[in-house]
């Protein structure tokens, strides 16, 4: 079931990374609801949350609250959005977001096509922040 997420985990298709470790990464969307707006992804190919073991379900999500904090510090937002949908790419992924309102967990929000400077932008606040909570160790360079 290999999807594009898979190829961009491989490094066959381009990704701005801000996590790594063996089981998962955190990389932008290419179409943020806000900037930061960041995938927790696991490396195994699997496409429903209701198919991954308990265990690993905890440690995506353990990843995705660190990202949280991190998106959260560095947007001064209220609050960290975490959405599962899923119909966008058969492979688990858990959104993660600065959210300002209860409009930025609308996904048919998202913008299509943000510049490429202001992803660059969001990745290096994102990696910054990661590091100054103690994560640096899963920050790729």
């Amino acid at each position: 079931m290999a999807s594009v997420f898979s190829a961009i985990i491989a490094g066959d298709l381009p990704g701005r990374f801000v996590w790594e470790d063996d089981e998962f990464v955190g990389f932008l969307t290419i179409n943020p609801i806000t900037p930061g707006h960041t995938l927790v992804v696991p490396r195994a190919e699997i496409d429903q949350w209701q198919d991954i073991d308990g265990e690993v379900f905890t440690r995506l999500n353990l990843v995705a609250q660190k990202i949280g904090k991190a998106v959260r510090a560095a947007w001064g937002a209220p609050r960290a959005g975490l959405l599962i949908a899923g119909l966008e790419v058969p492979h688990l992924h858990v959104h993660v977001f600065p959210a300002f309102s209860m409009g930025n967990f609308d996904i048919s929000g998202a913008d299509p096509n943000p510049s490429p400077e202001s992803l660059d932008e969001a990745q290096s606040k994102i990696k910054q922040a990661l590091r100054d909570l103690g994560h640096g160790a899963n920050v790729p360079a």
